[in-house]
């Protein structure tokens, strides 16, 4: 899978351009601030409609225009199909394929694969559980598209019984019995879809976690396979559930054991939005699993962060498609030794686009099409 062709038009810094790429390596070099990264994020757009950058879409729609377009010919054994979705500021996106508008904009989602490095990646090991769940669930999306509806819906029940659980934490006689039999209706859904997002999320982990030790061994050298390890967290012990049906009846079971809590402070408490991806790296002096974050340093973050990206990799393309992978200046953060690493692991895929600031940050493992990018012109060198 490879893009031959990118068209953007008042996304970002660009009124418009035009790009045209071949498989393998390409390189678009400039200083910051000229709109390199602009490029890769749009390719990035088609595959997860989500920015790797920003978590809203407002952003991307250049300053003074009310809508974004970003299109792109996807080759895909052989066969050439034209990706498109227009970014409206403030209304409902809309997709299109070969000019067929989509029933959804979500429908769009998986048609194009891609893997980012970059280097917000860190907060994957440094960050909140809540990049961790993103990862978690943009992956389970390009793998398995349908469940990018469930996210949604997952959201949304969230969303609506946050809502309740703040209406029936302060109300009162019948007002209060009211909200509560409707928000035992949401219970109802909350364990339903959650059960649904979860246990998809438990059998990634499980397809993940043999990716990930390879990849560190790689990644870090002198490193031993087994010393990274991840696990998922949940919310509350699960006990031996796993199907969606023992699950779903494991989260009623603790929601309602913790209405009391949920209800006074208006919050779910219980479920997938309240899980975490366990990172570990060696062992202690008990033989227990240290993890990452406050145990790692910094080389050794950036390893286990790239590892994760790179079984990404693997595991998409075990699944038989090649993703395009995007490395969005991500060489300026490495030292020497990795920078070299990583150029060689990824060589060998379909497509690779890079970003650099300078030339000499693109390493010679990578040689390729080489774009120079400058106050919003790009230009092919020949």
């Amino acid at each position: 899978m490879h893009v031959s062709h990118l068209s953007l038009h008042d996304f970002r810094s660009y009124a418009a351009a035009e790009v045209s790429l071949d498989a393998g390596v390409t390189a678009f070099v400039g200083r910051n601030g000229q709109g390199k990264t602009n490029l890769v994020e749009a390719i990035d757009y088609l595959s997860r409609l989500q920015s790797h950058r920003v978590a809203t879409d407002a952003p991307l729609v250049r300053a003074g225009a009310d809508q974004a377009v970003v299109r792109a010919a996807v080759v895909r054994d052989g066969r050439t199909a034209v990706l498109e979705v227009e970014i409206n500021a403030g209304r409902a996106n809309k997709a299109r394929v070969n000019k067929s508008p989509l029933p959804r904009t979500r429908d769009l989602v998986g048609l194009v694969r891609t893997v980012v490095f970059s280097p917000e990646d860190l907060a994957l090991v440094k960050g909140d559980p809540s990049d961790r769940r993103r990862f978690l669930d943009d992956l389970l999306v390009l793998r398995a598209p349908r469940l990018a509806g469930v996210r949604a819906d997952y959201d949304r029940v969230l969303k609506q019984r946050n809502s309740l659980l703040k209406t029936a934490g302060v109300a009162r006689g019948s007002a209060r019995e009211g909200a509560l039999a409707t928000l035992s209706v949401w219970d109802d859904h909350l364990a339903r879809v959650g059960a649904e997002l979860l246990a998809a999320r438990l059998a990634l982990v499980e397809a993940l976690r043999p990716y990930v030790g390879k990849a560190y061994e790689t990644v870090a050298r002198g490193a031993s396979r087994d010393d990274a390890e991840i696990d998922y967290k949940p919310s509350f012990d699960l006990g031996d559930a796993t199907a969606p049906a023992e699950l779903a009846a494991a989260i009623l079971a603790e929601v309602a054991r913790r209405q009391k809590d949920e209800l006074d402070r208006g919050v779910s408490l219980v479920g997938p939005h309240r899980d975490d991806l366990l990172l570990s790296l060696g062992h202690g002096p008990d033989d227990a699993r240290l993890p990452v974050k406050g145990y790692a340093s910094h080389g050794e973050s950036w390893s286990f962060a790239l590892a994760l990206r790179l079984a990404s990799y693997d595991l998409l393309r075990a699944d038989g498609d090649d993703p395009i992978l995007i490395l969005d200046d991500v060489f300026a953060e490495l030292d020497a030794g990795r920078r070299e690493q990583l150029a060689e692991l990824v060589s060998g895929a379909e497509q690779v686009l890079v970003t650099a600031a300078v030339p000499e940050d693109v390493p010679a493992a990578l040689a390729g099409a080489r774009y120079r990018v400058a106050a919003g012109e790009v230009t092919r060198d020949e």
